[in-house]
């Protein structure tokens, strides 16, 4: 589990150690769940989960250049797309059996036209799952305005970025935003927020999403019945409303909305 505390370690100029985690690990899937709480500015019938290709496309550390003129190194691999987008197969299969992935290939041929390409072909091999293309920015516009609409979808690094941090905006932020960090042998799991330095010390960060991370884990431990006790706690917190942070519009503390949920468990 990577703290809320040390997400976005890392100086200006120096390498983000979650990055150099997730690519020394070879943590390729980041898994980002969101869906609709009982919270007033969650919008209704949101249940999707965005893949991300995790370790390469435009955060793979290749940037050169001089005060005038600057590149950044987008990487696209057959083998890292072709896995990624198995595992967004196998996880539909688990789901609603709908996977969008998502590219820019009319554009950007080369790189998202590979990453295209090797969706097709893996789902092939799913053919009781349903699959299509969307562009970034009709995907964009589709996930705010009908995003009941989606169940799984897939795309590169930068791409799943952003359509998670605007998923979460659908349901309440970054809050109650979870995330996993999947590699074949090893999993890492984390709130999607960092640090938030303009709250620091006062008390009143959410915990959610910390804690619905750690469900995360469970379940991918195969600690289901743990995993559901804790996010049934979680639930009934929210809906209570009467122990959660500022930014869920009540006026509680970090530790007592924690410890609401940890009094909340059925154990």
């Amino acid at each position: 589990m990577f703290g809320a505390t040390t997400t976005p370690i890392g100086i200006l100029g120096y390498r983000s150690a979650i990055v150099t985690l997730r690519k020394e690990l070879d943590l390729y899937a980041n898994v980002r769940p969101s869906r609709t709480y009982p919270i007033k500015n969650s919008k209704k019938n949101v249940d999707l989960v965005i893949v991300r290709e995790n370790t390469e496309g435009l955060y793979s550390d290749i940037e050169f250049g001089d005060n005038n003129c600057a590149y950044s190194v987008r990487v696209i691999s057959k083998k890292a797309s072709e896995r990624i987008a198995r595992y967004a197969f196998e996880l539909a299969k688990k789901r609603r059996n709908q996977v969008t992935f998502v590219t820019k290939a009319n554009i950007l041929r080369k790189t998202c036209g590979l990453f295209r390409d090797a969706c097709i072909k893996v789902s092939k091999d799913y053919p009781l799952i349903l699959s299509k293309e969307m562009y970034i920015d009709s995907a964009a516009m589709n996930l705010v305005i009908k995003p009941e609409n989606f169940d799984v979808i897939v795309t590169t690094n930068m791409f799943g970025d952003i359509l998670s941090d605007e998923a979460a905006g659908l349901v309440g932020g970054l809050g109650i935003a979870p995330s996993a960090n999947i590699g074949d042998k090893h999993a890492l799991f984390e709130p999607v927020h960092g640090t938030a330095p303009d709250i620091a010390g006062k008390g009143i960060a959410n915990p959610v999403a910390s804690i619905l991370s750690i469900t995360m884990m469970l379940q991918h431990f195969n600690e289901i019945k743990a995993a559901t006790q804790i996010e049934r706690a979680v639930t009934k917190v929210l809906l209570e409303g009467k122990k959660t942070t500022p930014d869920l519009g009540g006026n509680s503390s970090t530790i007592e909305m924690t410890d609401a949920i940890i009094s909340s468990i059925d154990f």
